[in-house]
């Protein structure tokens, strides 16, 4: 599900700062609204049952996402990711801390940012089309969305399949609408939260591959909480891994790990083989067994 962040629902490579607020890429020379993430000393505690102490997810996360970069958040079951993606998008709100965007607090939903789950969550009752336009910002001159919407749907591919509603597309064409319609409000941030997890096995590679072009076309800010090392190790420039310390219950940061290579990178290259079974070790996987 790709959200507009600015509503809860409605129907939810290397950067170089130009100086004005915007950023352009070294290699394409292209200016985009690729804009900075700082987590700075974040906790995230809940109350506790019956008078319990509070049940703290999350600590001491201080952390830089520059402009343009690809962050991947790799950890355990209820080790924080998706809480911390929430913190940033202004879903939620840290316990301790500050998560600034463009050197900006985050206060409240941000329309700065669209979010992304599972599921594609389209309109039922709306064709492709017009559910890709429900991400234009309010206030989208009629001519400038139509042209921007058209343009996004050849992007990822659905153009002719635009007169099309939900139920009579496939998983993965109704994933790229979702994706679609986030990237209609021309995020600065896009927050995704396992967005291809529940896709088969080659529609999820395929995925991952338009994820690439499209950040190649729309280079924002990409966060990406995911339970795939390897897809982790395909998109991401950097990998980011939530741990606990024994008898502890907050997970914090446990390693950051830079990922070599330009990106579409080979599957089959030793050297992200190697940093995979460094990631599945450090999981609490047994690399013997992969």
């Amino acid at each position: 599900m790709f959200l507009d962040a600015s509503t809860s629902v409605r129907a939810e490579e290397t950067a170089t700062d130009t100086g004005s607020g915007q950023h352009q890429t070294g290699t394409r020379g292209k200016t985009s609204q690729a804009l900075s993430v700082r987590f700075d000393n974040v906790c995230r505690a809940f109350p506790g049952k019956n008078g319990n102490e509070p049940h703290v997810v999350l600590k001491d996360i201080t952390l830089d996402v520059v402009p343009g970069e690809v962050l991947a958040i790799l950890g355990p079951s209820g080790s924080g990711k998706s809480t911390l993606l929430r913190a940033a998008s202004g879903l939620d709100a840290p316990t301790q801390g500050t998560v600034l965007i463009d050197g900006t607090p985050v206060n409240g939903i941000d329309d700065r940012c669209a979010v992304a789950f599972q599921e594609p969550r389209l309109l039922p009752w709306q064709n492709i089309h017009k559910n890709v336009e429900l991400g234009l910002p309010q206030g989208t001159p009629k001519a400038e969305g139509q042209e921007r919407v058209e343009r996004l749907l050849e992007l990822v591919e659905l153009a002719e399949f635009a007169h099309l509603r939900p139920r009579e597309v496939s998983g993965g064409m109704a994933q790229r609408t979702s994706l679609a319609r986030a990237l209609a409000r021309r995020p600065g941030v896009l927050l995704l939260d396992e967005p291809f997890g529940a896709l088969d096995a080659l529609t999820r590679l395929k995925m991952q591959d338009l994820l690439l072009q499209v950040h190649e076309a729309h280079p924002t800010t990409v966060l990406l909480v995911t339970h795939d090392v390897d897809e982790a190790l395909q998109l991401a420039d950097r990998i980011v891994v939530l741990g606990r310390k024994p008898r502890e219950t907050a997970a914090s940061i446990a390693h950051v790990f830079t990922v070599p290579g330009d990106r579409p990178r080979n599957r089959s290259d030793e050297q992200l083989g190697r940093m995979r079974l460094t990631l599945l070790s450090g999981l609490g996987v047994d690399t013997h067994r992969h």
